[in-house]
C-alpha cells in the first residue's frame, strides 16, 4: 500500500491507536512518530533500570523493533504507552540478567572514582553548585537508589505517569507504587530539598534522531 506522508505536527494530533492502525495498514513510516513521542520516557525508564548510558540506546532500539514486530498483537486492553513500556522493561531486565558480572565490576569502579571525585571537589572552590552540577549530583543520587525505587521515582516524579499506569507497567499494585515512591523520596529527601529534577536524564534531539533513524532502517 502506498505510504501517505503527514507532518510531525499533524502526527502529534493522532491518537496512538490511529497511528497504529495506519502503520498496520501499510504506512510504516508513521512508526517514526511513535518512536519520537516515547523516546524521552523510554530512555529515562531504561536508565532507571540498567543505569548504563552506553547500553540504553541499544535496549531501546530492541524494544522498538520488538514492539513493531508485535504491533498486530496490541489489543488496546491498556494504553499503548504502557504496553510499549512493558516491552522495554522486559528487555532491560533481560540485559541485567545477562550482564550481572559486568555490572558488579562497574559498580565497584564507580564507587572508587566517586570517592576521588568527591575529595577533589571539596578542595576545589571552582566547583560551585550550579545548574549543571546540581543536575549531575541529583542523577548520581538517584542512581544509587535500589532499582525498584529508582524506576518508580522516575515514572511518577519525572515522567508524571499516574499511579495506575506505573503499576500496570511494572505489574505491581497501586499501593506498592505509593510505598516505593514514598521510600524513594525519603531516601532522597536531603538531596532533593529545594531542587528541580525535571531535566534529569534528558534525551537530546541528536540522540532522538539517531534512535528513530536506526529503528526505521532496521524496519525497512
Amino acid at each position: 500500500m502506498e505510504s501517505f506522508h503527514i507532518t510531525e505536527t499533524a502526527a502529534v494530533s493522532f491518537a496512538d491507536e490511529e497511528l497504529i492502525s495506519r502503520i498496520l495498514n501499510g504506512e510504516t513510516g508513521l512508526y517514526e512518530h511513535i518512536i519520537r513521542k516515547y523516546n524521552q520516557r523510554m530512555y529515562r525508564i531504561c536508565m532507571s533500570i540498567i543505569h548504563d548510558d552506553a547500553e540504553a540506546e541499544d535496549i531501546m532500539q530492541n524494544a522498538y523493533i520488538k514492539a513493531y514486530e508485535n504491533l498486530h498483537k496490541f489489543e488496546g486492553k491498556s494504553k499503548f504507552g504502557t504496553w510499549l513500556l512493558r516491552i522495554l522493561i522486559n528487555e532491560s531486565l533481560l540485559w541485567l540478567q545477562k550482564n550481572k558480572r559486568k555490572i558488579s565490576y562497574k559498580q565497584s569502579v564507580l564507587a572508587d572514582n566517586k570517592t576521588d571525585s568527591f575529595n577533589t571537589k571539596i578542595n576545589n572552590p571552582a566547583h560551585q553548585v550550579m545548574n549543571n552540577e546540581l543536575k549531575k549530583i541529583l542523577e548520581e543520587a538517584i542512581g544509587q537508589l535500589p532499582a525498584k525505587y529508582r524506576t518508580v521515582f522516575i515514572m511518577r516524579e519525572v515522567e508524571n505517569m499516574s499511579t495506575e499506569e506505573t503499576g500496570k507497567s511494572l505489574q505491581i499494585s497501586q499501593i506498592n507504587v505509593k510505598v516505593r515512591l514514598n521510600r524513594a523520596k525519603e531516601m532522597l529527601r536531603k538531596t532533593l530539598m529545594n531542587s528541580e529534577y525535571k531535566e534529569l536524564y534528558s534525551f537530546h534531539a541528536i540522540r532522538c534522531d539517531r534512535i528513530a533513524n536506526n529503528v526505521m532502517q532496521r524496519i525497512n
